[in-house]
């Protein structure tokens, strides 16, 4: 059963890891797929060859999140190529970690736009075409970071934080008129990231979640079909941990 037949999703971020995982998932259960990149042009073409060959329609756009009137610009262009959106996952991220003794105020900042003004940056541009149609849902990714903290990643953990406080306020203003927005926070989930710890520190992780393993994208990536199907048409304004029991 195809739970996003017909259906169609940005996904922010999507070259790679999560995003990536995110994609095909929503292209199997038969939604249209339009994803941003930063850099990765060469990845960016491989996805859409493949999500095209699920019989949807994709296409990838190289536009960065984080600047306001880029992101204005991505929404205008989707909906011109798309015809409409139903669904946006704001997924784009980076990290800087350090101490926060060490941490510069260009590595704050530069996680916070990233990670946190473009999820502003993208709901404001969406808002127009969902509140017309009355009808939508927003999922925004946070972090197990954003809820507990994390020595180290006082930059990240703030920018996934805020992301929970934006979703629980835009789910009451958009509420009435049936736009639904959730946030998802990942624990230890193994992308290309995580493949540069060393086994040694990958084990470590694992053994402390009471799965005793670490996430795959497609752990993410079926919790946001769920959000973003019919199924959950009475959920809102919730975040929902993927993250096999460590904040448990």
């Amino acid at each position: 059963m195809k739970l996003l037949e017909g259906k169609t999703a940005i996904i922010t971020g999507a070259s790679r890891g999560i995003g990536r995982g995110i994609a095909i998932v929503f292209a199997q259960h038969g939604a249209n797929v339009a994803f941003t990149y930063s850099a990765s042009a060469e990845a960016a073409k491989t996805l859409e060859e493949e999500l095209n060959g699920y019989g949807i329609k994709a296409k990838g756009y190289q536009s960065n999140a984080g600047d306001f009137n880029e992101a204005q610009k991505l929404v205008d262009d989707v909906v011109a190529a798309f015809g409409t959106v139903d669904i946006l996952i704001n997924n784009a991220g980076i990290t800087k970690d350090n101490l926060l003794l060490r941490i510069s105020e260009e590595d704050f900042d530069k996680v916070i736009e990233v990670n946190l003004k473009s999820v502003f940056n993208m709901t404001k541009a969406i808002q127009k075409t969902m509140l017309k149609q009355r009808k939508g849902s927003i999922i925004n990714m946070s972090s197990v970071v954003g809820v507990s903290g994390n020595a180290g990643q006082t930059n990240y953990a703030a920018s996934k934080a805020g992301v929970i406080g934006f979703t629980k306020s835009v789910a009451l203003e958009l509420g009435s008129r049936n736009i639904r927005c959730n946030a998802i926070a990942p624990g230890f989930i193994e992308t290309e990231m995580t493949a540069k710890l060393g086994e040694d520190v990958v084990k470590g992780w694992a053994d402390s979640i009471p799965l005793k393993r670490g996430g795959t994208p497609e752990d993410v990536a079926n919790a946001c079909v769920f959000l973003a199907s019919d199924m959950s048409a009475y959920i809102t304004g919730q975040t929902l941990n993927v993250d096999g029991g460590m904040l448990t």
